[in-house]
């Protein structure tokens, strides 16, 4: 069974989604050929596959914490018809269903800032000035890859939109870390680079289990086999030694793993058969 909430002790973890959008089936599996990965997600006739814009919101006893912010409201015109964007229902809607409203997050995640992942870190006033959308909210983000996407390559610098982050840094909304961080009791980030150079996941603990959130490291169960990695990764070889070392863990440790792009599962968990990584689903 697909399962979009979990309880850990006294968390409850819950998988939201501001919608879907579609990638390059080639871009997102890098030099896997499309012959096999098209055996686990299949392509539209325009060789793309359907993503998710998942997000978890995680309530513990001291704070509402919110992971990813999905791809936003205010993406241009034309970016949201080349990626075939559906947000209905979006990200705060889905919030909103579940009785929690913008004012209630007190900590947002984001693992990187590429903008579908940090896309409703902001909103636009009455006087069309970009505000942050969770006003409470400190913005936890390592300070590297905030550096980073203030100057980014050419080569990725069309995934870094500056409305989506900047306006953080013009109130008390933005707070920097460096390294591993606990955001507040069981809840903590962790620097894997691979994806970008600064790229954090979140690992949560609680009631003996452990949620880690992959961002970007895996995107997908589709991800899973170690050579499986974007085209987007700046550093894919990191990637690659990094999923192994954490699916290691993770196996030894029974982890359930937490997917920021799957358009099906929230969560699942990872096994090893024949030296090769495989998805497991969660039973209810």
């Amino acid at each position: 069974m697909n399962l979009s909430s979990l309880e850990l002790g006294s968390f409850k973890i819950t998988g939201l989604r501001d919608g879907f959008f579609y990638l390059d089936g080639g871009a997102m599996f890098g030099v896997v050929p499309k012959v096999l990965w098209e055996k686990l997600m299949p392509a539209d006739g325009q060789n793309r596959i359907k993503l998710g814009l998942n997000s978890l919101l995680v309530q513990t006893p001291e704070a509402n914490v919110l992971i990813e912010t999905g791809i936003g409201e205010n993406l241009p015109e034309k970016f949201r018809k080349y990626y075939s964007l559906e947000r209905e229902p979006d990200l705060l809607t889905n919030l909103e269903k579940i009785g929690v409203t913008p004012e209630d997050i007190d900590f947002v995640i984001n693992t990187h800032l590429h903008f579908d992942h940090c896309g409703g870190n902001t909103r636009q006033d009455k006087s069309g000035n970009f505000v942050p959308t969770f006003p409470r909210a400190k913005y936890i983000i390592q300070q590297g890859e905030w550096e980073y996407a203030l100057s980014p390559s050419p080569r990725d610098k069309p995934s870094y939109l500056a409305f989506t982050f900047q306006p953080l840094a013009e109130g008390e909304s933005l707070q920097l870390v460096k390294g591993l961080f606990t955001v507040c009791p069981g809840v903590e980030v962790v620097p894997i680079p691979g994806h970008t150079r600064h790229h954090q996941c979140i690992r949560i603990k609680a009631g003996g289990r452990t949620v880690f959130f992959l961002g970007d490291l895996v995107p997908t169960r589709a991800h899973i086999g170690l050579s499986y990695v974007m085209s987007y990764d700046l550093f894919p070889l990191e990637t690659i030694n990094n999923k192994q070392k954490i699916f290691e863990q993770g196996i030894r440790e029974k982890w359930i793993f937490a997917f920021n792009h799957d358009p099906d599962y929230f969560f699942g968990q990872v096994i090893k058969q024949n030296d090769r990584f495989h998805f497991s689903p969660l039973s209810d």
